[in-house]
Parts: C-alpha cells; structure tokens; sequence
C-alpha cells in the first residue's frame, strides 16, 4: 500500500484552466492534463523564480518531490506545446489547500 499524499499547499488559482492551439477546435484536440500542485510548482520556480528548497518550503512538501512535481510539469507543459495538445489546469483536489 503506497504512502498517502501529502497536502500540498497553493496560493494561487490559474487566471484560466485551459490553453490551445488556436484555430483548433478544443473537441478536435487531444488533452494533457496539469494538476494544480504541478501548475503552482511551475508558478513558483519558473514565473517567481525561486529555487526548488523555496519553493519546497512554501508548498509544505520535500525537495525531493518538489523535483518531481516541477518535472513532471514542464514535461506535460512541453508535450502540449510540441504536440498541439490542449492544456487543462486541473481544479483542485483533496491533497492540496488554497492558502
């Protein structure tokens, strides 16, 4: 049985929840879906950039899985990017809390 996560701690609600490419139509596209951990990851390292052990501090979560997260952001980001897909924020969840 895997260990339960974490709650992960977000300031921010995305001013938008999905990106595509435009002249697209958003049925005719396929989706990768960013979680809202992964997007506050990438608002904090990337938009205010902070280092990963900041970053970590304000999420409330480890370096380590700071890592993670913010790698697994910019993968789905890049995958959206290089292969026209629809990029979804996802709404929040149970593991993370509005501050």
């Amino acid at each position: 049985m895997p260990r339960p996560k974490k709650c992960r701690f977000v300031r921010c609600n995305p001013g938008s929840y999905y990106f595509k490419p435009r002249g697209i139509p958003l049925v005719d596209l396929s989706e990768v879906i960013l979680s809202i951990d992964e997007f506050e990851a990438i608002r904090l390292a990337d938009f205010q950039g902070m280092y990963q052990d900041e970053a970590s501090v304000e999420m409330k979560i480890s370096r380590a899985t700071f890592g993670r997260i913010i790698r697994q952001a910019r993968k789905k980001i890049a995958e959206s990017i290089v292969k026209g897909k629809a990029l979804k924020v996802e709404a929040f969840s149970k593991q993370t809390k509005k501050v």
